[in-house]
């Protein structure tokens, strides 16, 4: 089964399917890990905030797979937005992935306790120096992106964002797309919120695929790049087996007409958690 790639705007591919380590534990994550590669995944989505860089980095090491053949993503600790801790900081994410990350972010704007711009200026030195191959932000909103576009040099590659059919972020998925910035979903069903809802689970029905399946073709079709997470075999195995069949037009309609700007996780314009 092959995974589509999204060519990104420094020219840098990224497969369009990853796997997710949040809220996995470290000392289950190693195995986790080595489970998705197993079963195909090439992309792999941890953060620092997350604390199992270094299992996610042992798993790729015992895998055998070459380190050029794996995507690794990872995400700025909030307490590093100093632009020396940052530089500081994503290097030591760096040699934990393999001695680069394919694609750094910064993990969330928090516009209330820092200022992003010298912290992306940061994040610009770690793009030139090779210590990560593309840069990005996550969870920046519209008026946080055109902050970066007035006062620094490079575009982020990637913003990632909370989607989901209960929160389909379509206007600034559109902002994306028109200053080529890739979207990348995370919370992808909604803590599994949409499961149950009657529209999907009628559509699992018709195709004969799970709801969570159906809800990630959905992603897929709409040209995000996701990665779900799960510690069973038997769910990272479904959540990969999503390319053998397509959402009809109305379906994929009907699953967005599912919005209600409900979020799962914080806003990023008043999230301001940083770590003591």
């Amino acid at each position: 089964m092959t995974v589509p790639n999204i060519t990104l705007n420094d020219g840098k591919t990224i497969p369009q399917l990853g796997f997710g380590v949040f809220q996995i534990e470290p000392e289950n994550t190693k195995e986790a890990t080595l489970t998705a590669l197993e079963v195909g995944y090439r992309h792999i989505d941890t953060a620092e905030m997350y604390g199992n860089e270094k299992e996610v980095g042992e798993a790729i090491e015992a895998s055998g797979i070459p380190r050029e053949e794996i995507f690794v993503t990872s995400k700025l600790n909030n307490g590093f937005h100093d632009p020396a801790l940052a530089a500081e900081n994503g290097k030591k994410s760096a040699d934990l992935l393999g001695g680069y990350t394919d694609l750094f972010l910064i993990h969330w704007p928090l516009p209330t306790v820092s200022d992003f711009v010298p912290t992306w200026k940061a994040m610009e030195d770690l793009y030139h120096a090779g210590t990560a191959r593309s840069i990005g932000v996550s969870n920046f909103q519209a008026h946080h992106l055109n902050r970066l576009a007035a006062e620094t040099t490079i575009t982020p590659a990637v913003n990632q964002i909370e989607v989901h059919p209960y929160l389909v972020q379509d206007e600034l998925r559109a902002y994306g797309t028109e200053h080529g910035i890739a979207t990348e979903a995370w919370s992808p069903i909604a803590q599994g919120l949409v499961l149950d809802d009657e529209t999907i689970t009628r559509i699992a029905g018709a195709t004969g695929k799970t709801p969570a399946q159906v809800v990630l073709r959905w992603h897929i079709q709409r040209g995000d790049i996701v990665f779900p997470k799960s510690v069973t075999r038997s769910r990272v195995e479904e959540n990969f087996a999503i390319f053998d069949f397509e959402l009809s037009d109305d379906d994929m309609t009907a699953i967005t007409s599912l919005d209600k700007g409900h979020r799962t996780g914080p806003d990023p314009d008043t999230f301001d958690y940083v770590p003591a």
